[in-house]
Order: C-alpha cells, then sequence, then structure tokens
C-alpha cells in the first residue's frame, strides 16, 4: 500500500509539473504577443515622429555647456539639418532636440526641391510648426522670383513667406518694394501693402494695396494708385496691370491722362505697347488744349494712328468760346493725318442724326465733318443752321473758322435764308443756288447771294417799325451789308421787282416757292440733342439733277 501511495505522489507532482510547464509556456506566448502589438504602436509612433523630427546629418564640432545652454547642442563647423524634405546649412546652430527646434548663424541657407532656396544671416526654425523665421540679409528665391527683407518668416506647412519691415520683389524685368507683404510659393501670388511701388524699364506704378501674380505677371491695385508710363498717367483704385504685356484693365472711374487728353470711364482698357484704349459707361474724353472733349457710352482711342471713335449716347463739347457748343451724333471719329509732323492736321466725322446747340447757334443735319487743315466744318444731307431768328439750309453748309471763331460760311445748292420778323408771322426770304456770309466777331456783316435770286423782303417805318410793304425781287446777284444786325445797304445788278403796299400783296407771294420754317426741328436746350426729330415727310431737299452736256456722236 505504501508503494502504491508513493506512485500516486510521484504521478501528481509529475502532473503537476508539466501543468506548470504548459502554463508558463501559454503566459510567455501571451507575453510575446503583447510585446509584438506594442512593438508595432510603439514603431509607428515613432515614424510619426520621425517625419517631423529635425535631423541633424553633420556637424564639424559638437559640445554642451550645461551651465548656459544645458537643454541645447552646441554645434559648429558646416552645420547640415534636414527637415521634412528640406535641406538647411548654416556655420553654427544651437540644437533643441527636446522641442525639434534649432537657431542657426551665419551663411544660412535652405532648400526646399529644386525651386526654392531661402538665405539669411540669422534663423530659428521650428520643425513642430514647419516656420522658418529668417532675419538680416534674407534673400528668398523662388523659381525666376527674388525677394529681398532684413525680416521674414516663412510657413512651409502654407507655403507662405511674409515680411514687416520692408522688402523687394524682383520678378524678370519688374522691381516690387513695399513696408510689408506676403509671398505664397504655391500659388505664386503676392500681397504688398503700405508705400508699394513696382517699377520696370517702361512703367512705375505706386499704390497703396497690390496683388502681385509672378506667373501671369498681373498686378491688381485696390485702392488710390498712380501709374506713370511714357507721357502717360493713369490713376485708379482698382485696376489691373500685366507688366509683361503692359495691358490695363481699370474700374471704378479711372483716369488716364496722355498730354493735355484725358479720359474717364466706369472701365479702361489700355495697351501702353499699342497704345490703344477703351473705355465703356459715361465716358469722358477731355483734350484741354483744343479745348474740346466727348462724352459716351463707348470710346476708343488709337495714340499711334491718333484717331479716336466715340459712340452710344455720343456727345462733343467744344468750350474755346463764351459760350460751350454742344453736339450729339449716333457715332464720332477723329482721324489725324502727317502725325508726328510739322503739319499734322484731323479731320472729325460726325453721323448720322448729329444735332448741335449753343445759345448763339443752333444746326441740325445727317452728317458732318470738319477739317482742322483749313478750319472748314461741312455739313450734308438737309443741313439747317439757326441764329436768334434765322434759318439757313441747303444742299451742304460749310462753314469756316478763325481763332476756333466762326468766320464765313458757304451754303451750296437750293439755298434759302429765312430771318422770322418779331411780329413771329412774317418772314424775310431769299433763295438762290449759291450764298456766303461773313463775320466779324461772331457777327454777320456782309451776305450775298448768287444765281437765280428771289427775295421776299419786308421794309420797316424807322419811326414806327410797322411794315411798309412786301418787295419781291428776282436778279442774278444779291449783297447785304448788316450793322448790328439791322441792314445797312443793300446792292444787286439788274433786278426786277414789285413793292406791294400790305394791304395788296398777293396771297402767293407772302412765301417763295422753297419756303420752310423748321421750328419744331431746332434744337431748344443742350438735352434737347438727344431727341432726333426729322423733317416732315415731303418737305425734304429733294435731289436737283445737274444738266450733262450731250455726248458726242460718231458717224457711222
Amino acid at each position: 500500500m505504501k508503494g502504491n501511495s508513493n506512485k500516486t505522489n510521484g504521478y501528481r507532482v509529475a502532473l503537476f509539473a508539466v501543468l506548470c510547464l504548459f502554463g508558463l509556456s501559454l503566459l510567455a506566448q501571451s507575453g510575446r504577443r503583447g510585446k509584438s502589438s506594442k512593438a508595432r504602436h510603439r514603431a509607428r509612433t515613432e515614424r510619426k515622429q520621425d517625419a517631423k523630427r529635425v535631423y541633424l546629418v553633420h556637424a564639424d564640432v559638437l559640445h554642451y555647456d550645461q551651465m548656459k545652454m544645458p537643454d541645447a547642442q552646441i554645434l559648429n563647423g558646416k552645420v547640415h539639418f534636414t527637415h521634412n524634405g528640406a535641406r538647411l546649412y548654416c556655420d553654427s546652430a544651437h540644437f533643441f532636440e527636446a522641442s525639434n527646434s534649432f537657431e542657426a548663424f551665419g551663411h544660412v541657407k535652405m532648400y526646399q526641391g529644386d525651386t526654392l532656396s531661402l538665405f539669411s544671416d540669422y534663423a530659428y526654425y521650428d520643425g513642430n510648426d514647419e516656420m522658418a523665421i529668417a532675419r538680416y540679409n534674407v534673400v528668398l528665391k523662388h523659381r525666376k522670383s527674388t525677394l529681398y527683407t532684413d525680416s521674414l518668416n516663412y510657413d512651409r506647412m502654407y507655403n507662405v513667406g511674409y515680411f514687416f519691415e520692408g522688402g523687394k520683389l524682383v520678378d524678370n524685368t519688374s522691381t516690387l518694394t513695399s513696408d510689408w507683404g506676403e509671398y505664397h510659393t504655391d500659388t505664386h501670388q503676392a500681397l504688398f501693402n503700405y508705400d508699394v511701388r513696382l517699377k520696370n524699364k517702361k512703367f512705375f506704378l505706386m499704390s497703396d494695396t497690390l496683388y502681385y501674380n509672378t506667373d501671369n505677371h498681373m498686378a491688381h491695385v485696390v485702392g488710390p494708385s498712380n501709374i506713370t508710363s511714357k507721357t502717360s498717367k493713369i490713376y485708379t483704385e482698382d485696376g489691373y496691370y500685366n507688366t509683361q504685356t503692359e495691358k490695363s484693365e481699370l474700374f471704378g472711374r479711372s483716369v488716364m491722362k496722355d498730354e493735355g487728353k484725358t479720359m474717364v470711364g466706369d472701365s479702361v482698357f489700355y495697351d501702353s505697347k499699342t497704345g490703344v484704349s477703351e473705355a465703356f459707361n459715361n465716358v469722358v474724353y477731355t483734350d484741354s488744349l483744343n479745348k474740346n472733349m466727348f462724352t459716351g457710352d463707348y470710346c476708343y482711342y488709337d495714340d499711334e494712328k491718333g484717331y479716336a471713335m466715340a459712340t452710344k449716347k455720343a456727345v462733343a463739347i467744344d468750350y474755346s468760346q463764351k459760350d460751350t457748343l454742344f453736339m450729339h451724333a449716333d457715332t464720332f471719329k477723329i482721324f489725324t493725318f502727317n502725325i508726328n509732323t510739322d503739319s499734322v492736321y484731323r479731320k472729325i466725322h460726325a453721323y448720322n442724326k448729329v444735332r448741335a446747340y449753343r445759345v448763339d447757334v443752333q444746326a441740325v443735319c445727317d452728317s458732318l465733318v470738319y477739317n482742322s487743315l483749313d478750319s472748314c466744318m461741312s455739313m450734308y444731307k438737309d443741313p439747317i443752321v439757326w441764329n436768334q431768328n434765322q434759318q439757313l439750309l441747303g444742299e451742304v453748309i460749310n462753314v469756316y473758322m478763325k481763332d476756333s471763331t466762326i468766320n464765313r460760311a458757304h451754303v451750296i445748292g437750293q439755298c434759302l435764308s429765312v430771318q422770322q420778323l418779331s411780329d413771329s408771322i412774317h418772314f424775310n426770304q431769299c433763295s438762290s443756288k449759291e450764298m456766303f456770309a461773313y463775320f466779324e466777331n461772331g457777327e454777320i456783316r456782309q451776305s450775298r447771294a448768287k444765281d437765280n435770286v428771289l427775295i421776299v423782303y419786308y421794309p420797316i417805318d424807322d419811326k414806327d417799325s410797322t411794315l411798309i410793304g412786301l418787295n419781291y425781287t428776282e436778279t442774278s446777284d444779291m449783297r447785304m451789308f448788316m450793322e448790328n444786325q439791322k441792314m445797312k445797304r443793300i446792292w444787286m445788278p439788274k433786278a426786277e421787282g414789285v413793292l406791294y403796299p400790305m394791304t395788296q400783296v398777293p396771297p402767293d407771294k407772302y412765301f417763295l416757292p422753297t419756303y420752310a420754317w423748321f421750328d419744331y426741328v431746332r434744337p431748344l436746350n443742350k438735352q434737347d440733342i438727344f431727341n432726333w426729330r426729322g423733317k416732315k415727310e415731303g418737305t425734304e431737299l429733294k435731289e436737283e439733277k445737274k444738266r450733262e452736256a450731250p455726248k458726242r456722236k460718231l458717224k457711222d
């Protein structure tokens, strides 16, 4: 029995040992699995930290100073760091490994890829925020653009550098300076504020706020800004200027000036290379040298060719005289000949539905041409001119100016001159094939009618200003001399005429066959020039067929 008992106890001990070994094995396996999971987590964390960790690649000398800088590694000689794709070099550095940052001294250089480099005398770099703070003789180069400043913060996380103590950006041939600014290396967009100046060989820009894209070379000014190019000057508070193409897009009532000429519009487009400018909406073009201006909703001007056009409610205004002349037409065009020479002259074309108003003279026609070579203004297609109580019309009316005042007038074809008397029902009339009028100081002094002259004239009694009668005359030529707007004397060769007493005037003698009084067409004021009123149907001038000499026939 005792032997069996010992055997049983031996089995129990062996079984217990096996179970203990098996349990230890399970615990060991469990411990290995737990250790492996924790290691993987730790590795992942370390890899993430490694991605943000600043690495010291090289330094000639590394030492510590526990008294002065216990947290820093003091590095000297060809110091080289790397961080997240950037390479950083300097002469010496203080490396704070615990805070993942360092201070760099002397010939500091940072390279990011092949397109961006940053140089300075001093820099502080924070690897956690990816922020580089560069000071003293800072140079940031990105592709073909270079930024110079003394204080620059460059945020690698958002690809933006900003300065706040003055900076200069050089882009190709353009140089941009300001007190404060920022530059985005990913979008190539720069923002400059306070005393902004953009300059190259062809223009100079001054502004308070400027956005500039180094990729497309487009500058956007906001706030009061001035642009000078050659002889032209531009003022705008909202404008775009391309430094490469030299094209401007200006908004908000921008002003363009060039040698006495000024253009203002809601939007203005200008190409300084070609000298072409366009303006839209509420446009005002002023020539202060010649004292005239154009207004309209569209203006075009070519400085190289001296060509200008205005349309859409276009108005030409001449303020060279005491009274200002206002003229409206569908379109105005200016052509310059022999430009940039001593024999330069211009032609102004106005068409269609021309209406003009000045206090002392008004006019209506379908088209008009003014030639500065002979200072002649020619009116075509049913032209009519009014001066006080007088009306003049014909097929063509030529008005010649001298020193910006009317000197003489020449009416050609189907000429008719009508003067309304003070009683408003009687009219002095004269018709002929050709008429002339001569002026002094803006007042008519002499007039002449030639060929097929017909006259209806009412002599007036000087004592009581009553009408003496009606004088009907036919002649080949008539000259009238005026003084103080009254007839002083009259001359004519052989003439046939009859003086009818007022009580014996035949009904068919009151008016000449071509008589017409177009008071309903006449412009009443400067606003009325926009209201076109044509002649009533049937009262237009009929084209007269010119008689031609018979053609000579050859014999068979």
